[in-house]
């Protein structure tokens, strides 16, 4: 797929200059497959990487089509699975960059109205919440209890954008090693916590 882009762009790999890459938070297993892949790419074409907040790129494409002037709040909500969501809290002031209010979390969609009051004491300013994201839409009954505007689940909003991920990564310092960007969990691995739980039945074998 990158090469087939590469080659709809009349470019060649050896073109690319920088490589961004959404750190999460996400699926566990998409996350580390996204990141080798990235980390490798880089590597072998000997250019910069950059890691960028996958919840930071969801709501700064939601926040661009309103326009330059606009006052408003952005909720990130990425489906965590588990009966959880991630959930970040973002202020949109005119053509900044977004402010980060409320960092991403593991929360139940109940949970929602916690990070509201948090991102609202931290200075949210005025204007409506804008829930986006995948969450948003799996847990739409839950949210629309909330004060939140969800656009509908067709909209593109609710999609991480690769090109909001790559215009982010321009102002991102590069890191030193490729081995640098680590995947943003937020929580342990299912893994983890199963053979955590195994151990504990004493279902492991010593």
């Amino acid at each position: 797929m990158a090469g087939e882009l590469l080659e709809q762009a009349g470019a060649g790999w050896r073109s690319i200059e920088r490589i961004s890459v959404g750190l999460g938070p996400g699926t566990f297993t998409g996350l580390r497959v996204g990141i080798a892949t990235a980390r490798g790419l880089a590597q072998s074409l000997a250019c910069e990487l950059v890691g960028v907040s996958s919840s930071l790129a969801l709501a700064t494409a939601a926040a661009e089509p309103a326009g330059g002037d606009r006052e408003g709040r952005v909720m990130a909500v990425i489906d965590a699975r588990r009966g959880e969501v991630f959930a970040a809290a973002y202020r949109e002031h005119g053509s900044q960059p977004l402010a980060e209010l409320v960092a991403p979390r593991a929360v139940a969609p109940e949970q929602l109205v916690g990070v509201i009051a948090l991102a609202e004491e931290q200075g949210a300013g005025g204007g409506e919440w804008l829930a986006v994201g995948d969450g948003a839409i799996r847990h739409r009954h839950e949210l629309e209890e909330l004060p939140l505007a969800i656009p509908p689940d067709s909209s593109s909003l609710h999609l991480i954008d690769a090109g909001t991920i790559c215009e982010l990564g321009l102002s991102e310092r590069p890191v030193a090693a490729h081995e640098q960007p680590l995947p943003d969990y937020r929580r342990r691995p299912d893994a983890e916590l199963a053979l955590e739980a195994a151990a504990g039945r004493g279902d492991l074998a010593p």
